[in-house]
């Protein structure tokens, strides 16, 4: 059944999230995670060809969330109105959203940070609001990705390995955040370009 297993880290979708999976014929959650991929390859397609100027503001963030889950669920693109086991409160998630993308612009155009040090730390905020029911991890990488390009530098390598799968690199990935979590952004900068 679908939604009945999750790696460690994923987030789980409450009853009537489940009952928003477009694809009618998919059944298992092998089918659904081999449709889901379908959709995401698209959706990064599109980011890499969007010519939007501004990929730092809510409709960018929205959309690029459609794109890569719109063909599998009907909310993709709609912030969450339930409380997860990760994010922060629903009734917070645009305002906090927000100050990401401020923020990020801010560290961007004053050179507060270095490129890959602003990336890491938006990468980290984005994960913590988890604006949407699923599929955070991979939209706020690819978003990642996006900022990196269009600021000039090359997009993160992310381990080099699948995060959506159980293993070594998801791991590691997984304590990086809880370092960053506790104000340590080294171990998620040394991660995201292994």
């Amino acid at each position: 059944m679908i939604g009945d297993a999750h790696a460690l880290g994923a987030t789980p979708l409450d009853p009537d999230e489940s009952r928003g999976l477009i694809p009618r014929h998919v059944r298992t959650q092998a089918g659904l995670n081999q449709w889901e991929q379908a959709n995401v390859l698209e959706g990064s397609a599109w980011a890499v060809r969007s010519r939007e100027r501004e990929v730092l503001s809510e409709h960018f963030v929205r959309e690029l969330h459609r794109r890569l889950f719109g063909a599998t669920w009907r909310w993709a693109g709609t912030f969450r109105t339930s409380g997860k086991n990760i994010g922060v409160d629903p009734a917070q998630i645009a305002v906090q959203l927000r100050e990401l993308l401020d923020d990020a612009r801010y560290w961007i155009e004053h050179g507060t940070y270095p490129l890959d040090e602003v990336a890491v730390r938006f990468h980290h905020r984005l994960v913590v609001i988890h604006p949407f029911p699923n599929g955070n991890g991979r939209h706020a990488r690819l978003m990642t990705d996006v900022l990196l390009r269009r600021n000039g530098a090359v997009a993160f390598s992310w381990g080099g390995a699948n995060l959506e799968a159980s293993g070594d690199a998801r791991d590691r990935y997984l304590a990086a955040l809880r370092a960053a979590d506790a104000g340590n952004y080294q171990p998620l900068q040394e991660f995201v370009r292994s």
